[in-house]
């Protein structure tokens, strides 16, 4: 092996896995865990992004990406995204670009889908039932272990193929059927209430449909969704758009760019 294969192995350029002179092979787990504490938020968004686009890329047959191209499927610039792999030891082979299949092993790693989860619904609503037969969340790693709604008309009844119990079970069947992750999709004053039992039976990653800001120990993680400040966050942006455009026409610049004379 030559001195610059040796650097390169020992940086993990070529095949992403990280190793240290003396070491060979992937991290020990303790390794990803570590590193993993050290990925920025905003970071580990842009990772989930990717690794979708990577499994794309996979099904599709393709085996090599260069940064620019991941980065431009991604929607971000070249440099952010090598700023983003660089945090879990990928560096990629220049003039070649990364291993499509290695990249998305590791980004699925440092991402702990790796593991087994499992998710509970709570609410079976019209969302709710969207949400029960969504078919991304198995094919994703995310399989709908247990659904629970509080109309006792619903229980036993199947949706998704899992029948749904009743909520005062939240405790005993998330517990029995190990579930990890734990959708919120209620009414907003029944959400604090269910996400005590969730927390109960040990769920500590909650993902929050309803439009209310739940109170949680500090080792519970919960993700928020609200789909009414989103389309608030994108009539903002429409409203800008607008108010530059009108502002453009005033200052003599019409929205195409061409000056508009008297």
């Amino acid at each position: 092996m030559s001195r610059s294969s040796s650097v390169a192995a020992q940086r993990g350029e070529g095949d992403g896995v990280v190793t240290r002179p003396g070491e060979t092979g992937p991290e020990a787990p303790a390794d990803v865990r570590e590193r993993a504490r050290a990925i920025p938020e905003a970071a580990v968004a842009r990772l989930a992004v990717y690794l979708r686009v990577l499994s794309g890329m996979v099904e599709q047959g393709v085996t090599t990406i260069s940064s620019e191209e991941l980065a431009g499927a991604a929607g971000v610039n070249s440099a952010k995204l090598r700023k983003d792999l660089s945090y879990i030891g990928s560096y990629g082979t220049r003039g070649v670009g990364y291993d499509v299949e290695v990249l998305v092993s590791h980004i699925e790693r440092i991402l702990g889908l790796t593991r087994k989860h499992s998710v509970a619904v709570v609410g079976i609503g019209n969302l709710g039932h969207a949400l029960a037969n969504y078919g991304g969340f198995p094919s994703r790693g995310f399989p709908v272990a247990a659904l629970f709604d509080i109309d006792p008309d619903l229980t036993g009844v199947p949706v998704g193929g899992i029948p749904v119990d009743h909520i005062d079970d939240i405790t005993s069947v998330c517990a029995e059927r190990e579930v990890s992750i734990g959708v919120i999709a209620t009414p907003p004053q029944a959400a604090q209430a269910v996400c005590d039992r969730l927390v109960s039976a040990g769920v500590q990653c909650i993902l929050n449909f309803a439009p209310v800001v739940l109170q949680v120990p500090d080792y519970v993680e919960v993700r928020k969704v609200d789909l009414a400040v989103e389309m608030q966050i994108l009539s903002f942006h429409v409203a800008r758009r607008a108010d530059e455009a009108a502002g453009d026409v005033v200052n003599g610049i019409g929205v195409d760019g061409v000056v508009i004379r008297p």
